[in-house]
């Protein structure tokens, strides 16, 4: 990055200034945390204070939806072919 660019990014308000890859995996981690970190990402996700940073707290909170739908459905379906098996069982003998 060239001293113009420097130079543009810190004119910048501070909720506007692009965040650093190592801010993302810190964030990432700090997200990770079970308690904390869904904490932090319900705070981060409603702030602000820097929109990237909210922006990214969305985007980690739909992934968690995600993963938790995903989960319910696969246990849903689990649960529904065991029950299907203990009925056939039942029925069968």
């Amino acid at each position: 990055m060239n001293r113009m660019e420097k130079d543009e990014i810190n004119s910048l308000p501070p909720q506007y200034r692009p965040l650093g890859a190592w801010t993302y995996f810190g964030l990432s981690i700090l997200f990770s945390i079970p308690i904390v970190g869904f904490i932090c990402l319900i705070v981060f996700s409603f702030s602000s204070s820097n929109i990237n940073r909210r922006s990214y707290a969305r985007s980690f909170f739909c992934v968690w939806l995600l993963v938790i739908i995903v989960v319910v459905i696969a246990i849903v379906a689990l649960g529904g072919v065991a029950g299907f098996t203990a009925l056939f069982d039942k029925f069968t003998n």
